[in-house]
């Protein structure tokens, strides 16, 4: 792709932010047409609507005929929602979580719609169980792989988990992997996820969406650099409350505190300037700091005895997105829409310096964009 794409080539963007307990990069997937014409006639659409006010009526007013929803509702809605959603929509591929949205602005406790219309072939399932035994469920991602029929070039995969992440995503590489499809996603809050009309807890809700007039292209965008040479082995863990009592033998919270200079007030601030990240292959979880418990840190990701983490240190965040947006802008002149997701934690950072409302002037300079805060 990139200098090998001709100038007249519409495109599709989801971009991908992924930062609290994740991957420390951000995805911009391109569903990309393979001519203008082409686009203005079948090309994929996405359509945006919310409510602040939680209206699932209102959020969806002009949407007609979609091929595949995502729904982003708050915690009390969430359930009635998602009925919601299946009789206004039958049958029409969908998953949902609870969690925030955006176009050029944040919508914090209402109701948000993302669909893609046009061109698009898509399925939407859920795999159960995920914190015991994802794999249990795995049949179905391997069929609806082979129902789409999808490559690295035109299809996507995108998923919200409420569970045990990392036993899920592991479940959903191990299939993807295959033929090279792009896995995006977040974590909901509330436990819950959405999938077809239907609620789940413990479970990952996905979605397959292929372009059928064109590619697909995924990009990465890290906001970290690793911090000198600091590298840890945790001990004394405990996976169900996502704690590190410590780190080279040595109590988690003044290992941290003691290489930064900070007091212990100071730890969980810090935590956005210098979270810990957990190396897994040739990518980097991030592992934010949630509280100081007596001499441990209690994260947001759990980590395991004998994992290896290393420090963080925060880059230039605006500049990076700036190279990114300039980085699509020559690969791609035209582009059809982009949708994006960011973590709490990094929409915490963004808001905290005043910057979230630029990012979003930013992103859209690419086209339509909206996306989730998860």
């Amino acid at each position: 792709m990139g200098g090998d794409v001709p100038y007249n080539i519409g495109g599709f963007v989801i971009f991908w932010q992924w930062f609290l307990g994740c991957l420390d990069f951000d995805f911009l997937i391109w569903f990309l047409d393979l001519l203008r014409w082409r686009e203005e006639q079948f090309g994929m659409r996405q359509f945006y609507g919310m409510s602040q006010f939680g209206d699932l009526t209102e959020a969806v007013r002009g949407l007609s005929s979609p091929q595949f929803i995502m729904l982003f509702s708050n915690k009390d809605q969430f359930d009635s929602h998602v009925r919601e959603l299946e009789k206004l929509f039958p049958g029409v591929p969908s998953i949902g979580c609870v969690g925030m949205c955006y176009d050029t602005r944040v919508v914090e406790k209402g109701v948000g719609v993302i669909a893609f219309l046009d061109g698009v072939q898509a399925v939407a399932n859920v795999l159960e169980e995920v914190s015991l035994m994802p794999v249990k469920y795995i049949g179905r991602l391997m069929q609806d792989v082979r129902t789409v029929n999808g490559s690295q070039e035109n299809t996507v995969c995108i998923d919200f988990c409420a569970g045990n992440d990392a036993c899920a995503l592991t479940t959903i590489y191990s299939v993807l992997k295959n033929r090279g499809i792009s896995l995006v996603g977040g974590t909901g809050d509330a436990n819950k996820v959405s999938a077809n009309g239907r609620v789940y807890e413990d479970a990952v809700a996905y979605g397959l969406v292929k372009n059928l007039n064109g590619m697909v292209k995924a990009y990465k965008e890290n906001i970290y650099h690793q911090m000198k040479d600091y590298r840890f082995i945790a001990s004394q863990t405990d996976k169900a409350r996502y704690l590190i009592g410590a780190l080279n033998g040595q109590p988690a919270k003044r290992v941290y505190r003691d290489i930064l200079h900070i007091s212990d007030e100071e730890v969980q601030s810090q935590t956005f300037k210098n979270p810990f990240g957990k190396l897994n292959g040739n990518d980097i979880c991030i592992v934010s700091i949630k509280e100081v418990v007596g001499d441990a840190l209690t994260c947001y990701r759990q980590v395991n005895d004998s994992d290896v983490l290393v420090l963080l240190q925060l880059g230039d965040f605006r500049a990076i997105v700036k190279n990114t947006v300039r980085t699509i802008q020559h690969d791609f002149p035209r582009v059809s829409a982009v949708f994006s997701i960011n973590c709490l934690f990094r929409y915490l950072l963004f808001s905290q310096n005043h910057y979230m409302e630029e990012y979003l002037a930013e992103m859209g300079v690419l086209g339509g964009h909206a996306g989730l805060v998860g």
